[in-house]
């Protein structure tokens, strides 16, 4: 076998080789940043789904207490716990008065 034979050979064999482990090579660096980007957002929303879940641990657990303890102050409870916004008094002027 010739130095061109084994040139020929190169050319048949080495340069389809090396093309196709460049091209493997590309895909699966794709692949593992895509991976990546895809586990960064599944921690994202743990993180999301966490505190969620705190939040409606805090409610039960005050819903929990309002129900255990007593009748009495049950009533007074759940009324501090709603959220009505303070009424805006009326101002008077004088002419309204006067009339």
């Amino acid at each position: 076998m010739g130095p061109g034979e084994v040139l020929i050979a190169f050319i048949v064999v080495g340069l389809p080789t090396l093309v196709i482990y460049h091209g493997f090579k590309r895909f699966f660096s794709f692949r593992e940043k895509k991976l990546e980007v895809e586990a960064a957002g599944a921690i994202e929303k743990a993180a999301q789904y966490a505190a969620s879940n705190a939040e409606l641990e805090a409610r039960v657990r005050v819903l929990e207490k309002i129900v255990t303890d007593g009748g009495v102050q049950t009533a007074a409870q759940i009324e501090a716990l709603r959220e009505v916004p303070p009424a805006a008094p009326r101002q008077v002027t004088r002419e309204a008065s006067n009339g």
